[in-house]
């Protein structure tokens, strides 16, 4: 048998590294990557028989659905956003993910949505949060990371990016609120938080190499490892950290799409969130009121409620991937 991993069509000039930690989380249960295809184009595969993790976001071409029969796939937690219902599920296309039942779904929406069609379907919650299979870390560096944190505001990346989007900023305000993300930061930790803390990003030049895209993502799941705290509004640099235990606070603000929405049904409510609204009221699921500061004195306990659902994910991956080891083993 082989077995292949996801790789990942970039759009708008850049990709999304939390892609790529995501195809990591179920390279954790490979005895050996044969193959890389793209999530855009599995249909095309006409290889040898492959055995494949199909997890995360699908897809920017659903004209390519359903995967080639080649593909042997186990879905687990696998998210259809909202807009893709029609192309990947009507006119008898519900029929392939039938045959592949119970399909794993990353979030509430997705699984709702295919039992609609009669789908076996249930919640999984998402595949990173079994990333402490291969990356968890005993040391701690005592580092304070900030990953691209409320990357949906007004920037001066975005801003003056070129002409075209600084005039859409200065007719539409948007300049006006170029400070908007420190100027939230601010009025959310203290200073012994933010005075030393590294800004990273998860999103890289389209032109990068696989190679390099699969190390970078490595790479930041080796500092959220060892981080001593995380503030991000990346769900695949929030939900790694859930698995690696390293405390992290997730910041949703500025998600009112049907496409984010969906996506979060279900996430954000098993990390430690704060929710700023457009007018700037607070809420949150965890020890946080508005007016609160957090400081490096304060210690955050992330949530215990996905558990169960990690330890039942890393259940059903390692025997989709074993039943073939065994046989193997046998002869």
């Amino acid at each position: 048998m082989k077995y292949g991993t996801m790789t990942y069509i970039s759009s708008l000039g850049v990709y999304n590294a939390g892609d790529y930690i995501q195809s990591l989380a179920a390279m954790q249960y490979l005895p050996r990557v044969d193959s890389y295809l793209n999530r855009e184009q599995l249909d095309k595969y006409q290889g040898d028989k492959i055995k494949m993790i199909l997890n995360g976001w699908f897809m920017h071409m659903p004209e390519n659905w359903p995967p080639s029969p080649q593909i042997d796939p186990l879905f687990v937690s696998f998210h259809m956003n909202h807009h893709l219902e029609d192309a990947m599920l009507k006119d008898g296309k519900a029929e392939y993910l039938k045959k592949f039942g119970p399909i794993g779904c990353r979030d509430l929406f997705t699984a709702n949505k295919l039992q609609k069609y009669g789908i076996d379907a249930y919640y999984s919650s998402c595949l990173t949060t079994t990333l402490d299979l291969k990356y968890k870390s005993e040391e701690q560096d005592g580092k304070v990371y900030v990953v691209d944190p409320l990357w949906l505001y007004p920037n001066s990346a975005k801003i003056f990016s070129n002409y075209r989007t600084f005039l859409k900023s200065f007719l539409n305000g948007d300049i006006m609120k170029i400070n908007s993300v420190q100027n939230t930061l601010k009025s959310l930790f203290t200073k012994d938080v933010l005075a030393d803390a590294e800004y990273l990003t998860q999103v890289y030049p389209e032109h990068e190499s696989e190679e390099l895209r699969f190390k970078r993502a490595e790479d930041l799941l080796h500092k959220y490892a060892k981080a001593r705290l995380v503030i991000t509004s990346r769900i695949h640099c929030a939900l790694p950290c859930l698995a690696l235990g390293t405390p992290v606070i997730f910041l949703n603000s500025g998600f009112h799409s049907v496409n984010d929405q969906c996506r979060f049904d279900g996430i954000v409510d098993i990390l430690n969130t704060i929710n700023i609204g457009d007018d700037g009221e607070i809420s949150s699921n965890f020890d946080f009121k508005k007016g609160d500061k957090i400081s490096l004195k304060d210690r955050i306990l992330n949530p215990t409620r996905n558990d169960r659902n990690a330890a039942l994910l890393k259940a059903r991956c390692s025997a989709f991937i074993n039943e073939n080891l065994t046989v193997l083993e046998n002869q």
